[in-house]
Order: structure tokens, then C-alpha cells, then sequence
């Protein structure tokens, strides 16, 4: 590597169609050191909970829709057209009727808009540590989220002091129980700050980032409107209208680093919330026919592997935290 390439700001988008060279900057070595400790340590965590690890879908007739303004990427698989993997959640509900307590390090593709990329936080090809649990809320899906992040925090202080210090990264173990606040408690907050976010739809990603500077500890934003989120997540039976699920957020301005609900695991259910979202049923044949086989309850997650490492390591942008990053727009390796 070429000695002036060390000087270099590996956060510049113009670096990405060489990542071939900037991977052997010493930032970068550091920083997938560490990423080799975090996914190490979530894996001890939740095998000593007695979760187990699965090899994750890549391909299939469907995948996740609720990507956020996303497209999915499809294959030709003799004949019928496949999707890549947006994220893994219809298989985690497959695989809890069979185990209980799963997970996978999921890779995942999603076509983002172009003007994604100025954002900083947002990649075409990324890994999510997928987890499900059988009989569990989602006020357990949240512990354990807790549990993993605190866990993992902790590892890296431990194995790489040199090294996030050379980052320039002051790092902390987060406090516990991490904060919780509704929805509606977010969106008034953001209102109070000038942001103008609606109460029945997502906050958008600046409204994250504007919320997660207010906090010094990761956080959950709990209790989405149904307008927001998938036919997967559960609707509060008490409360019409609410889902039962959550997003973690990082602190530091970082934003959203986990996402999570309990599941709708009744086919009639399912089904109607397809129509209403505009999803045609038919396009989910082997998935509706595994609810109708029986599923038990759950309530599951996904968090960014690489989104993590930024957060952990104080990165400028999330394709810090990769060592081939794939970008909207950006032809690269």
C-alpha cells in the first residue's frame, strides 16, 4: 500500500472502487478486528441462552417487503423468478416451529435509492444478526437485544483498548435497562425540537438521527402505528391499531441499529393484512401454508452487523465498517 494512502479519509466516497487497496489501511484492519470480536461475542451470548445458529437463507420465492423504500433484488432460478434475501424474518418464523430459539448472521440485499448514499448509513449489501424466539414478547425481544449489545460492548473493551484508542474512539459500557418511549413519545419529542413527524408512519431517518443525539446510552422507540410496518409484526389485540414491536437506537446521533417485533402468526390474520397493504397472498404460498401448518408465537430482531461496528468503533459512515462495501450508485469491487 502505497505510504500517502495512510493519511487518507476512509470515509470519502470516492475511496469505495478501491476498497481493494483501502482494506489494508490500518484503520481498516483495526476496525474489522474489532467487528471479528462483536460477532464472536454475539454468538457466545446467545449460545449460552441456548439459541442456535443456523445457516441463512440467500434465495427464495419471497422476502421481506418492508424495506423502507428499498428494492429487491430477484434471480432466475429456472424459470421463476427468486429474490435475494432482503432479511431473513418469514424463515425465522420456519425455523422457531422447529427449534425454539434460533439465529443466523444473515447477508442481505437491498437496492437503496441513490441519494442514500449521502446519508452515511446506509448499504446495499450488509449482514444482520437475525434472532427469533419461540413463546417470547417483545418486551423479551428487547431484553435480549439489551443483553447482546451490553455483552458485546463489553468484549470489545476488553480485546481492543490499543486499538480504539488509535480509533480515537471513547467507548463506554451502556447503562441498564436502556430507556424505553413509545411511538407517539418520540414523535412528540422530535416536534418539540422543530422536526415535523407524523404519529401514523416510520420516522424518518434524520428524525432518527436527531432523536439518538439526544441520548448518551442505546434506547428503544416502542408501539408503531400498523401503517408503518410489515403483515408480520403483531397488532396489539387491546390496543387496534399499534403493533407490538420496536427499533433500538444508538446513541451519538448514530440512529436506528436493531429492529424487532412479536410476530402475526394466524394465516387469516396474515392474509388480511396483506390485502390491505397491496401484498398479493399468492406470492407467499409456501409461507401462508406454513402458518396454516402451525406456528407458535415470537417475537424476533435483526441487527446490523456493520452499523454496530460503527457505533462501536466511531465511525464517520457505515461503509467504514465493511471491507468491500457495496453503496447505491457506486460501481466498487
Amino acid at each position: 500500500m502505497p505510504a500517502e494512502w495512510e493519511s487518507l479519509d476512509l470515509s470519502s466516497i470516492d475511496l469505495l472502487p478501491k476498497s481493494y487497496l483501502t482494506i489494508r489501511h490500518p484503520r481498516m484492519r483495526r476496525v474489522l478486528r474489532i467487528q471479528a470480536t462483536i460477532c464472536a461475542a454475539a454468538r457466545e451470548h446467545l449460545s449460552s441462552l441456548g439459541f442456535v445458529e443456523l445457516l441463512p437463507p440467500i434465495i427464495g420465492p419471497v422476502t421481506d417487503p418492508g424495506i423502507r423504500g428499498a428494492k429487491q433484488a430477484t434471480v432466475d432460478f429456472y424459470g421463476r423468478e427468486y429474490k435475494v434475501m432482503s432479511s431473513a424474518i418469514l424463515y425465522k418464523q420456519m425455523a422457531i416451529a422447529a427449534l425454539g430459539k434460533v439465529y443466523f448472521l444473515s447477508p442481505n440485499i437491498r437496492l437503496e435509492p441513490p441519494d442514500s448514499a449521502k446519508t452515511g448509513r446506509h448499504l446495499v449489501e450488509f449482514v444482520q444478526l437475525d434472532v427469533e424466539q419461540a413463546n417470547a414478547s417483545y418486551f423479551d425481544a428487547m431484553e435480549l437485544a439489551e443483553g447482546i449489545i451490553a455483552h458485546v460492548v463489553k468484549r470489545v473493551l476488553e480485546e481492543h483498548e490499543e486499538d480504539l484508542k488509535e480509533l480515537g474512539r471513547e467507548l463506554k459500557e451502556p447503562r441498564r435497562p436502556f430507556k424505553k418511549i413509545t411511538h407517539k413519545e418520540a414523535v412528540d419529542t422530535l416536534r418539540e425540537h422543530g422536526f415535523e413527524a407524523s404519529y401514523q408512519a416510520e420516522i424518518p431517518w434524520e428524525g432518527e438521527k436527531l432523536l439518538s443525539e439526544l441520548f448518551e446510552d442505546p434506547f428503544f422507540i416502542h408501539d408503531y402505528p400498523k401503517e408503518a410496518r410489515g403483515f408480520y409484526d403483531l397488532e396489539d389485540p387491546e390496543r387496534p391499531g399499534v403493533l407490538r414491536d420496536f427499533d433500538m437506537l444508538y446513541p451519538e446521533g448514530y440512529g436506528e441499529g436493531a429492529s424487532g417485533a412479536e410476530r402475526e402468526h394466524r394465516a387469516e390474520r396474515v392474509i388480511a393484512r396483506m390485502k390491505a397493504t397491496g401484498e398479493n397472498p399468492a406470492n407467499y404460498g409456501w409461507y401462508i401454508e406454513l402458518l396454516k401448518a402451525g406456528v407458535p408465537p415470537s417475537a424476533g430482531f435483526g441487527i446490523g452487523v456493520e452499523r454496530l461496528t460503527r457505533y462501536i468503533c466511531g465511525l464517520k459512515t457505515v461503509w467504514e465498517a465493511r471491507p468491500y462495501p457495496k453503496v447505491a450508485g457506486v460501481y466498487s469491487p
